[in-house]
């Protein structure tokens, strides 16, 4: 159940995990590598998170990567061909 602080909704790990349909480790993954400028705590030092934050979360989701190829099958960042 979301909690309210000084007028603002905020999401505990798991709560954010199943609205944005990402796994507790890939949220923490992604967490560390820094997808969030900032990041909110409750007074007990667990994570909290706002619907921007959950927005974000959910683009990151959805992020496509795009990777070319050569003409001979070969990754242009991989030389070798291996």
């Amino acid at each position: 159940m979301p909690i309210e602080i000084n007028g603002q909704i905020y999401y505990r790990t798991s709560e954010a995990c199943v609205k944005t349909g990402v796994s507790r480790a890939t949220l923490f993954r992604w967490l560390k590598a820094g997808i969030l400028e900032k990041s909110y705590r409750d007074r007990r030092g667990w994570r909290i998170f706002t619907e921007d934050d959950l927005s974000k979360i959910q683009a990151e989701a959805r992020r496509i990567e795009v990777e070319y190829t050569s003409p001979g099958g070969r990754n242009e960042n991989n030389k070798t061909g291996t």
